[in-house]
């Protein structure tokens, strides 16, 4: 996804279902609203979860925040120590610097609007759709795009995370609503 330098005291409208949408691995992407349309100040996708699937890894992000509205079905979140859950109209906040992941916690599909503050990590999500998922990327290139965009990766969490929450990983794609 490029970003095109856009007035930002313009209204816009996006349609359901409108907007550059793909695949992450685990989740579904629509990228909705990036840095160059908010001046900078935060980016929105839209994500969608097939059942039980864990979205990522542990990590963390030196410098964004995020914030998780559910939209439909539940979503389950382990934020440093605390494990959390949100069903729809809840808000689950990530604060930059801390570890952790979040997966579909229910037997049908969730979605979520990510909202991510300051903008630019939706630049990451843009690249690994490029590259076909992270499930299809070289490892190394992984990584780099991870040190570009201020991420750390803990690939070893994933087995525990998988049998603690009866988990999958990869999950399946799973069309949006709209």
């Amino acid at each position: 996804m490029e970003s095109v330098a856009t007035d930002v005291s313009r209204a816009r409208v996006l349609e359901p279902g409108a907007g550059e949408q793909g695949f992450l691995g685990s989740l579904g992407v629509r990228f909705m609203v990036d840095g160059t349309e908010s001046g900078g100040g935060f980016s929105l996708v839209e994500h969608t979860l097939s059942p039980r699937a864990l979205a990522a890894p542990l990590h963390r992000h030196i410098h964004e925040d995020e914030y998780s509205y559910v939209l439909e079905g539940k979503l389950g979140a382990l934020v440093g120590e605390e494990v959390v859950t949100a069903g729809p109209g809840a808000l689950i906040f990530k604060p930059r610097g801390q570890w952790h992941t979040f997966w579909n916690a229910e037997d049908s599909p969730a979605r979520i609007l990510e909202i991510i503050s300051p903008a630019g990590f939706e630049q990451f999500f843009a690249k690994v759709v490029e590259l076909g998922g992270m499930m299809n990327a070289e490892p190394s290139v992984m990584g780099e795009l991870s040190a570009r965009y201020g991420m750390e990766t803990d690939l070893s969490s994933i087995p525990t995370l998988i049998g603690r929450f009866g988990l999958r990983f990869p999950g399946e794609p799973v069309a949006l609503a709209g």
